[in-house]
């Protein structure tokens, strides 16, 4: 599979899942009349698999300092299963739960605000760029592995601190909201 193919489905799936959470946040798709009891686990899942992901990618960040290369692999493999995780789970609740206002009076108000907006914006920027990052780590071990070396330290210069960015806040986000989820 060339680069160019790889690109452009790269972009195709950061475009359908951008897209796709649009779409679940004007709440478009019908929703059943009855949700399901299992939805209502999913943001302490999201949570916790946000929280999984930033020990993992700070472990990972460590093991490659050490150039322990196989090891940073497989945690950025189990990173990428559960950050694949997170985000059906994500979709999931979004689709089906309903949207929980995080309170107007609250004088927390601003700094969750400033929280979720900069972690919604981010988490859209850093698909394209951990799914290039994972496709050139992967692509190391080939003939040409150096030129694909070099192109994922280029790239996790910027994919690595938004990716850790990203799931950290997605913690903080639901430390901040889960007290007002009407359902706990």
């Amino acid at each position: 599979m060339s680069d160019k193919l790889v690109f452009r489905i790269v972009m195709g799936v950061s475009i359908f899942v951008f897209v796709a959470v649009i779409i679940l946040n004007k709440k478009i798709l019908p929703v059943p009349e009855e949700i399901p009891s299992f939805v209502f686990k999913l943001p302490k899942l999201n949570a916790f698999l946000n929280g999984t992901c930033s020990m993992l990618l700070l472990l990972s960040l460590y093991m490659i300092k050490q150039k322990n290369i196989a090891a940073h692999k497989k945690l950025n493999i189990i990173t990428f299963c559960l950050s694949s995780a997170f985000l059906v789970s994500y979709i999931t609740y979004h689709w089906l739960a309903q949207e929980t206002i995080f309170p107007k009076d609250n004088p927390m108000r601003t700094l969750y605000l400033i929280i979720l907006i900069s972690h919604i914006i981010l988490a859209g920027l850093v698909l394209p760029l951990v799914l290039l990052s994972f496709y050139f780590g992967l692509k190391t071990q080939q003939s040409n592995g150096q030129l694909y070396v070099q192109k994922h330290k280029q790239l996790t210069r910027w994919s690595y601190p938004i990716w850790l960015y990203v799931t950290i806040t997605g913690v903080v986000v639901y430390l901040m909201i889960s007290p007002y989820y009407p359902f706990l």
